[in-house]
């Protein structure tokens, strides 16, 4: 078996010699590995790759230099298998040098296959190996994935949450060579092939990409979804482009080769999708209506508090509950339903509709439906005070800050990656090191005297920092203030991707920390309006689209 990634790859050669191959864009549970071999700084798509094909020694893998960091990767692989892995230098643009620049190194694949494997190439059976893409059904609406090479998981969960059907139109996934004419001998062949392969849609790496506008041409297309690879510029190019040019509905992801994100890409697509329009349910329509008082829960499953919310029939919160979600989401989410309906004088039974939103959603098994947090946070943001326009949710595990229109529809979205700086998980770790209560952390950053800056956002680096200014005997108040600051330029950063607008709201946790609220509101110049339901604004919006629906 010979794998590849690159859509430039001749990999119909290789079946002249009895291979057979597979197009691989893993991604790795770890890179442990890889660190051991390479440097943290190679891309970490390249890194990914390594540590497969070090975990499946057997598998051969056919390079291309698309980047400096994959022949970086098939130099440490051939020190440790040289006979399995093969790198192709391919030309930039599609021009007869070019073509005849890719004929020879097709020859000396060619050459090098037939002194490894000790038999001849058959041109007969690379021709049948020919397989032309069936082209996607014309006149049905899609979103396309566009950008760099997807991984299998990234585009499984993107086709099941999304709902139209998904075009992979990345660099590997838009491989479609026309069929090779059948009456040629191996120079003829070759010659044809370096132009198919030249020929296809170009990608990001070469120097005319002007033949990519057809990705956007089509009439059909309801939206497009952008994944980029971590520190990989190709195709940040491209979106910071894109953002200018389209009118379609954007969204942008970035992967770094391994798992640990799903949830949060999951977030963000469902949010995209939930911004769309969408066609009411005729099944809806027939339902009859009931007589007398009907209630309405939502149920925010967050990584440090699960909050709920019953509204009766008038739009009036009969029941609430904030409760620590503790090591078991499902477990959290059960104790602040209990106790919601408990104040409510209600029964599970009693409630007409459960929307399910937040972190956990997806795993607490307590919903009727799952809404994103980024719908629900809008929704109940909105009914709190519809002159609010722009949004900031700092919770335990992410920031957001959220665009909505004057309807209350969400315009425009952006989340932190899945670092925990600038969230409520981080301010928690830095209070434990300066040995103070979150209450106590909230109040003594407003009495600061020096202002001392913290020069790193990353939760272990900062900790690291905070120790080295105690060890300095700078004052708890000063340290506190710069941990503030700190926290502000990032929700500040984020709020700056929405094109913020006067009227600001801050939801979550954080938004109890009165420090936080006013430094960030010094980095935006404008007060943040905070209102007593802060913390409740998620379960609250979801309450609110199950009375709705």
């Amino acid at each position: 078996m010979i794998a590849y990634t690159c859509k430039y790859a001749p990999v119909e050669l290789l079946a002249g010699f009895g291979l057979s191959c597979e197009k691989r864009n893993p991604e790795a549970a770890n890179l442990d590995e890889a660190d051991r071999l390479s440097h943290r700084n190679l891309c970490s798509f390249s890194r990914a790759l390594m540590e497969d094909c070090l975990q499946s020694p057997e598998r051969g893998f056919l390079f291309t230099n698309c980047c400096d960091s994959m022949r970086r990767t098939c130099d440490v692989l051939q020190e440790k298998r040289s006979n399995l892995y093969f790198m192709l230098d391919l030309p930039h643009e599609d021009s007869p040098c070019a073509r005849k620049r890719l004929v020879q190194q097709m020859r000396r694949l060619l050459a090098d296959c037939t002194a490894r494997y000790g038999r001849p190439f058959d041109l007969a059976a690379c021709l049948a190996a020919f397989q032309k893409k069936e082209p996607a059904k014309a006149g049905e609406p899609y979103f396309a994935l566009l950008g760099a090479r997807a991984g299998t998981g990234l585009l499984q969960m993107l086709r099941q949450s999304l709902p139209l059907p998904l075009r992979d139109l990345t660099c590997t996934g838009t491989r479609n060579l026309p069929s090779p004419p059948q009456e040629l001998d191996l120079d003829a062949f070759l010659d044809w092939y370096a132009g198919a392969l030249l020929d296809q849609v170009p990608c990001m790496r070469m120097t005319n990409i002007a033949a990519r506008r057809v990705l956007l041409e089509d009439p059909y297309c309801r939206g497009i979804l952008y994944h980029t690879v971590k520190f990989c510029d190709y195709y940040d190019f491209e979106y910071a482009s894109l953002q200018k040019q389209t009118k379609l509905p954007l969204l942008k992801l970035e992967t770094d080769g391994t798992l640990g994100a799903e949830g949060q890409l999951k977030t963000r697509v469902e949010a995209f999708a939930e911004r769309l329009p969408q066609k009411s349910s005729k099944a809806d329509a027939k339902l009859p209506q009931q007589q007398g008082t009907r209630f309405y829960g939502g149920i925010d499953s967050g990584s440090t508090t699960t909050n709920v919310v019953i509204l009766d029939s008038n739009r009036k919160i009969a029941g609430s509950a904030i409760v620590a979600t503790g090591a078991r989401a499902a477990q959290g989410a059960r104790a602040a339903l209990e106790q919601a309906l408990a104040q409510a004088h209600l029964r599970r039974e009693d409630l007409t509709d459960l929307v399910a939103t937040g972190y956990g959603r997806a795993y607490i098994g307590a919903g009727d439906r799952e809404v994103t947090e980024i719908t629900c946070h809008a929704r109940g943001a909105f009914f709190l005070d519809p002159s609010v326009r722009t949004i900031i949710d700092i919770g335990g595990q992410d920031s957001k800050a959220i665009r909505i229109d004057e309807n209350g529809a969400v315009r425009t979205f952006a989340m932190n990656d899945k670092c925990a700086a600038g969230t409520g998980r981080f301010l928690e770790m830095m209070a434990r090191t300066l040995e103070l209560s979150m209450d106590e952390m909230s109040r003594i950053g407003l009495h600061w005297k020096e202002d001392i800056t913290i020069s790193s956002m990353c939760t272990v680096f900062a900790e690291s920092e905070v120790v080295s200014l105690i060890a300095q005997n700078k004052r708890t108040a000063d340290i506190v203030h710069g941990l503030n600051n700190a926290v502000a330029s990032k929700a500040a950063a984020l709020a700056a991707r929405v094109d913020p607008t006067e009227r600001f709201m801050m939801t979550g946790g954080v938004a109890s920390n009165a420090g936080v609220v006013r430094a960030i509101s010094e980095k935006l110049g404008t007060k943040l309006l905070v209102v007593p339901e802060h913390q409740l604004c998620g379960a609250l919006g979801a309450a609110l689209l199950a009375m709705k629906s």
